[in-house]
């Protein structure tokens, strides 16, 4: 059994954790690939590739399917997205009340997205984070993304706990690693992938919802 630590901060992902937001991209990434570049994706070619950010999200997709990734692809998958965003995205049950609990218990909190910052920004918006959440990176800032450690050793940084000392809250497998890589403490959220295939990734916690987060950090 590994060895307790206090947890003081916490380390967010957005996507499959604060809102289901893989929908809405998975549905503007679709229609994107198919109305400009002729490439007929479905829904299921993205699954392995959650998590990793847009590049690879959009990118592994359009390899798949025989093409080359460029950048104008997520470009115009995030105007797509930012149309559609505020019906199609949709903010899981309690975040708002488990968010207002973690920041009255002292917590030190940052949001650590591969997202690139406009979409992140938008998820941002319609889930009410920044009332509780100041610190926000993305995959922007990013030149390497989940599964290393990267963004949530700056994370740790930014908020100025030991990354022994933070929990990461993840929902992929590859974000998971990432998490674990940093040095962190994990708690996965099954919201994207099945609670065998997070604790063969590592995850040291497995919940269903987030708002079974604050009872979980107490036992990590």
């Amino acid at each position: 059994m590994s060895e307790k630590r206090e947890i003081k901060g916490i380390l967010f992902d957005m996507d499959g954790v604060l809102v289901n937001s893989e929908p809405a991209i998975t549905r503007a990434a679709t229609e994107v690939l198919k109305k400009y570049y002729g490439i007929n994706a479905k829904p299921e070619d993205f699954l392995e590739f959650t998590g990793m950010g847009e590049n690879r999200f959009i990118g592994g997709v359009v390899e798949k399917h025989g093409g080359v990734f460029s950048e104008d692809m997520k470009i115009r998958a995030y105007e797509r997205y930012g149309e559609i965003a505020d019906e199609s995205v949709a903010v899981y049950p309690g975040v708002r009340q488990t968010l207002g609990i973690l920041s009255a218990g002292g917590y030190k909190m940052c949001i650590c997205s591969s997202a690139d910052l406009v979409k992140v920004r938008i998820n941002v918006r319609i889930c009410g984070a920044s009332e509780y959440i100041s610190n926000v990176i993305s995959g922007s800032e990013m030149k390497r993304t989940k599964p290393f450690p990267d963004i949530y050793l700056k994370g740790a940084e930014k908020i100025g706990v030991p990354p022994q000392n933070c929990a990461v809250v993840e929902d992929a497998v590859s974000g998971v690693k990432a998490g674990k890589a940093a040095g962190c403490r994990v708690v996965a959220v099954t919201t994207s992938f099945p609670k065998e295939e997070l604790i063969a990734a590592g995850a040291d916690a497995v919940i269903d919802g987030i708002s079974a987060l604050p009872d979980i950090l107490k036992t990590l």
